[in-house]
């Protein structure tokens, strides 16, 4: 699953309730909308094309209008581009600002300290990581404490640190706190002000801004949850299992895989290669996975067209091996197990699982490294089984 990227306009509203200051902007989707925002805004324009990359200002996604009519006939040419394989299909209307200076901050993970990192320089616009590279004085950067944070004197030592003082250092020591408090509020892995501008009369405005929200972390954002799963191209499965809770990844074997445990799962994939097998996914169906649960799994592992053979492998400790084997009878029932199936089944309530499965003769293994061989060799062999049966 990939991470959530905002678009800019609902970065710049969620950072807009913590009290960071933006331009006055409005979202429009037609060229009329932005005609008519243009005109309530009755200033010189910045349209902005709304996409999910970075460096679309070069790419010509970011224009100016001086007036209503301009702005409209700026978003006719805009509306329905593609800039760096992106399709425009909205534009933020914003006032332009008048910029003294370009200043740069941001919060992100930095994973080899394993903790957060606020970033600043008083260059903004720029690709911050070339800039690091050719000139990496100009770059501000503070480890942040996971149990002190970041606190008011750390953002005052970044203010001074650009080159502020007295009122000025006081402004824009405060957004950053308040640029802090919304990334972890919203479990960033960035949160970007790029530019953040010195205006003309001294104050200071997010004039861009970047919000990318850890996918991990989603479930204490239910608002953005079914956005990631519209935008990502997910194939059928993926998408089932994304709605089910389920953890599956599609590879292009045509050995479906399903285990409980991300490491068992792992172990499965190598013993599958180790007999020259290609494993068809990764699906890991977690810990005291439930009848319906593996039920599911079946489900999304049979629906893939590539899969000859399924193994399952299940390791009971949370797991209980009854429920697992419950769950196998329950995908028979609504789909039908309609390929060679191989199952290993050892833990908590192993013998029940297994009496479960035999009385209805499907067999099952104990031992990992035979199970895994015997599933090869059924996908060497097309998919077809002995006698009809499974094993």
């Amino acid at each position: 699953m990939n991470a959530l990227k905002l678009f800019e306009y609902e970065a710049k509203q969620i950072f807009g309730k913590y009290g960071l200051p933006t331009p006055k902007g409005f979202l429009a989707r037609t060229a009329k909308e932005a005609r008519e925002f243009a005109a309530l805004i009755n200033a010189p324009v910045a349209v902005k094309s709304q996409i999910l990359v970075a460096g679309r200002a070069k790419a010509g996604g970011i224009a100016f209008a001086d007036s209503p009519a301009e702005a409209e006939k700026v978003a006719q040419q805009l509306l329905g581009k593609e800039i760096k394989g992106a399709k425009v299909q909205s534009l933020w209307i914003e006032e332009k600002i008048a910029i003294k200076r370009e200043l740069y901050f941001s919060i992100t993970v930095d994973r080899a300290s394993r903790c957060y990192v606020a970033i600043a320089s008083g260059e903004g616009g720029v690709d911050i990581e070339e800039l690091a590279k050719t000139s990496p004085q100009k770059i501000v950067k503070l480890f942040i404490d996971p149990v002190f944070g970041f606190r008011p004197h750390h953002a005052r030592q970044i203010a001074k640190k650009l080159g502020y003082e007295q009122n000025q250092m006081t402004e824009l020591a405060s957004i950053l706190l308040k640029h802090y408090k919304a990334a972890m509020d919203f479990d960033a892995e960035l949160a970007e002000m790029n530019p953040l501008v010195e205006t003309a009369d001294g104050k200071f405005l997010a004039a861009d801004t970047r919000l990318i929200i850890d996918d991990n972390a989603l479930y204490r954002h239910q608002e953005f949850k079914n956005r990631l799963l519209e935008e990502a191209e997910l194939t059928p499965q993926e998408l089932q299992a994304q709605t089910s809770g389920l953890a599956y990844v599609k590879l292009d074997g045509d050995v479906g895989i399903i285990g409980n445990g991300a490491g068992l799962v792992m172990a499965t994939l190598d013993a599958i290669q180790l007999y020259g097998g290609k494993p068809a996914n990764f699906l890991d169906v977690g810990g005291g996975a439930s009848a319906d649960m593996m039920a599911v799994a079946l489900d999304i592992v049979l629906s893939d067209p590539n899969v000859k053979v399924v193994f399952i492998n299940i390791l009971g400790g949370i797991t209980r091996c009854d429920e697992v084997a419950n769950g196998i009878l329950e995908a028979q029932k609504r789909v039908g197990l309609t390929k060679p199936t191989v199952i290993r089944l050892v833990g908590t309530n192993e013998e029940e699982g297994r009496r479960i499965l035999t009385d209805v003769g499907i067999h099952v293994l104990n031992s990992m490294e035979e199970a895994a061989q015997k599933t090869v060799e059924i996908s060497k062999s097309g998919g077809m089984r002995e006698h009809g049966s499974f094993h």
